[in-house]
């Protein structure tokens, strides 16, 4: 197997994607598990503030330091389209670990976040994320096409 090419990397607001939700879940290093309405309303009673969904002006600001913290490390940004409940990013960070990545544009946009609004917010983002490996230009036109463009088409926005 080669280095792939590209990270596609999935990233829910904090609380807008909880364990046992009804739309289907990931369990850490388990994989897809069906919905579970009591895991879900446990998951939910252990949030210690509310969900958090982003403004258009908090969503421009994560996309601006997204720019930023990738051209500063030296990666390749491909697509990048933060929603109201979630973040997807492709980028190519050749010889860097993909939680590496994942983690340095969360906590970028984190402290980008704090600093441009007046809440008191602590969690902005899911403990984790998605990062799915991109091996082929084929794959690559297929994901930027999905962040820049198919979500708006399916009506996925909340």
């Amino acid at each position: 197997m080669h280095d792939p090419i590209a990270f596609f990397l999935t990233i829910a607001t904090y609380g807008t994607w909880l364990p046992g939700d009804k739309r289907g879940w990931v369990e850490y290093q388990l994989g897809w598990k069906l919905p579970c309405r009591p895991l879900e309303l446990e998951a939910r009673a252990r949030m210690t503030e509310q969900a958090c969904i982003l403004s258009l002006t908090q969503r421009k600001s994560v996309e601006s330091q997204i720019a930023e913290t990738c051209e500063y490390r030296k990666w390749t940004l491909h697509a990048k389209n933060c929603r109201s409940n979630h973040l997807h990013v492709v980028v190519g960070a050749f010889k860097t670990a993909p939680k590496k990545v994942r983690q340095d544009l969360k906590a970028w946009c984190t402290r980008r976040l704090s600093q441009g609004t007046d809440d008191r917010r602590e969690n902005w983002w899911a403990e984790r994320g998605s990062i799915r490996w991109v091996f082929t230009e084929e794959e690559l036109e297929r994901v930027i096409e999905y962040v820049n463009d198919a979500q708006d088409s399916k009506h996925l926005e909340k």
